[in-house]
């Protein structure tokens, strides 16, 4: 309240100190500019760019695989915990803690992702190539025979053998094309050598995904 009334009471004395001066105290009425004219994009006007070929050229770029799992929600808790696997994961910001992922629109778990207000990246090592083609598939019980246990903040599935995991909760979902690009506030994260307390610093080989295939990384 004391800082709301010092403002008040400073604003009151700019207002008298400007018609000491002569100056208007009053706001002219300032013209809004014209709305810009929405409409959609003319295909003469769209780049000439072939999907397969984005897909082929960009598939040069190899990446990390990871699954995103989130927990069954309040109004569907019967549905169980949902989970997709994801390429497009990335540290985002370190102060504060984020990190970023893109999920399609037509993705039929993210809206479960979305509600939960939460979410688990488990980052698979070389040897999960199979577990990650099961989250990849839609319809299915992804979770079926899948070893898991729950993360600390979220409980969300953070599944057994993954190199690492980051708990997550949702912090803004931005648009972005076909897809949306969902940025998580990290509140825990960690390894089995960090959870079981060893000083162990080797970590299992990432499973990596390059033009169209699994792959392991060697030195």
């Amino acid at each position: 309240m004391g800082g709301v009334m010092g403002h008040a009471g400073m604003a009151a004395t700019v207002v008298r100190y400007l018609r000491s001066v002569g100056a208007s105290t009053t706001t002219d009425p300032v013209e809004a500019l014209p709305r810009p004219q929405l409409r959609a994009v003319g295909e003469d006007e769209r780049a000439p760019l072939d999907r397969d070929e984005f897909r082929r050229v960009l598939g040069n770029f190899a990446t990390g695989v990871t699954v995103i799992t989130a927990p069954p929600t309040a109004d569907a808790p019967d549905s169980g915990p949902a989970g997709f696997a994801c390429q497009s994961f990335a540290s985002l910001s370190l102060d504060p803690p984020l990190v970023s992922f893109m999920v399609a629109r037509t993705s039929t778990t993210w809206p479960r992702i979305a509600r939960a207000g939460v979410f688990c990246v488990n980052v698979l090592g070389a040897d999960q190539g199979a577990l990650c083609r099961g989250f990849a598939v839609s319809g299915a019980d992804k979770f079926a025979g899948v070893a898991f246990d729950a993360a600390p903040v979220s409980g969300s599935p953070r599944l057994t053998g993954a190199p690492a995991w980051i708990d997550c909760t949702i912090q803004a979902v931005h648009t972005g094309g076909d897809h949306l690009i969902v940025v998580g506030r990290v509140e825990a994260l960690g390894t089995p050598e960090s959870d079981a307390g060893s000083d162990v610093v080797d970590a299992a080989a990432p499973l990596l995904f390059h033009r169209g295939k699994f792959g392991r990384f060697t030195l």
